[in-house]
């Protein structure tokens, strides 16, 4: 019986390698993946998308680093994309399979972390502020103070998100510094504030829309989107951009250097580049994209939203995350590992 049963094995692995074809392992953040969009990707090429959650840049790199971890396309922060091409653990876009590349906005085409696109399509893009409950605290909104500072009301109701450079930058321009600062008493300063304001906190942790629009949480650092979504739910929710500096980001998609589904993951690519659908991505997040004519199909409720459309005011105060230097990373991971004592 052993020489039948081992070609039926055989042929039962062969059939498991057919059954692979026309599938593709997305690695995102969590609660980030548009459900239509992904049902729509399928309705039209038969490929079917499995999404796998993560929860943080350095999480994700981690994953990726460690290997064996079967997914296609992740989606890092622009501050992540060369660490990933310098780690050797994505790969340059062949462009002829993404006739929809000329669709990137020209703003996001030559990026610093990757000049004409070639390892990564635009996802999307906001900033990180912070998320207040009005009726909780009804000072200004617009200051690091909440967090970093608490006001009476606030303390120990605020959650800070447990993103390291986002909290490292945020806490470094409200002391006066520029984000990846290497001045060491600038970054000294960052600590003792981020020390003495640890007490005040209730949480560091992701996942706050629904508790904002519950009540649960009444002030959290952030992302808009997010936040956004928690104002639909509560309108008591609102949106500050501290003026004494925050973060403007982009997530985008790459092509993991030793993914399987190379075909299908150039199709999704090619897909998320078309206008429409990256408003779909957009309608689902409540974040803006980086492709353009996606305006004209964006939800009307995103148009004049005050977690999109950044105050005029405090547009000079929005900073784009740069990628650290090596240097710059070690104050930043040591001051982090300290705050998690």
């Amino acid at each position: 019986m052993k020489k039948p049963l081992a070609i039926i094995a055989l042929l039962m692995a062969s059939t498991g390698l057919a059954n692979a074809e026309g599938v593709l392992q997305l690695y995102n953040w969590g609660n980030y993946t548009s459900p239509e969009l992904l049902a729509k990707f399928e309705a039209e090429t038969g490929i079917k998308v499995t999404v796998t959650d993560y929860d943080s840049n350095d999480t994700a790199l981690a994953k990726i680093e460690a290997g064996g971890h079967g997914f296609d396309l992740v989606v890092p922060s622009a501050n992540y994309v060369l660490i990933f091409a310098e780690k050797g653990l994505i790969q340059e876009l062949d462009l002829s399979k993404i006739p929809n590349h000329k669709n990137i906005a020209p703003e996001w085409m030559n990026v610093e972390y990757d000049p004409g696109r070639k390892w990564s399509i635009p996802w999307q893009w906001g900033t990180t502020g912070i998320g207040v409950n009005t009726k909780v605290y009804s000072g200004d909104i617009n200051t690091s103070a909440i967090w970093l500072d608490p006001p009476p009301e606030l303390q120990g109701k605020v959650n800070v998100t447990p993103e390291m450079n986002d909290v490292i930058a945020l806490a470094t321009m409200y002391a006066g510094g520029e984000p990846c600062s290497e001045d060491p008493e600038i970054l000294k300063k960052v600590r003792d504030l981020l020390v003495a304001a640890k007490p005040h906190w209730m949480s560091m942790d992701y996942g706050m829309e629904d508790k904002m629009a519950t009540g649960d949480v009444p002030a959290s650092v952030y992302w808009n989107g997010a936040i956004m979504r928690a104002r639909l739910k509560n309108p008591d929710i609102a949106y500050g951009y501290p003026k004494e500096g925050y973060i403007v980001w982009m997530d985008q998609v790459t092509l993991l250097k030793d993914a399987q589904n190379v075909e299908e993951a150039y199709k999704f690519l090619n897909f998320i580049a078309d206008p429409e659908n990256a408003a779909m991505i957009s309608a689902f997040a409540r974040y803006a994209n980086g492709i353009a004519g996606s305006d004209a199909f964006m939800p009307e409720d995103m148009k004049g939203a005050p977690e999109i459309v950044v105050p005029e005011e405090l547009k000079a105060a929005g900073h784009f995350l740069p990628a650290c230097s090596p240097k710059a990373q070690e104050y930043i991971t040591a001051i982090w590992t300290e705050l998690q004592k």
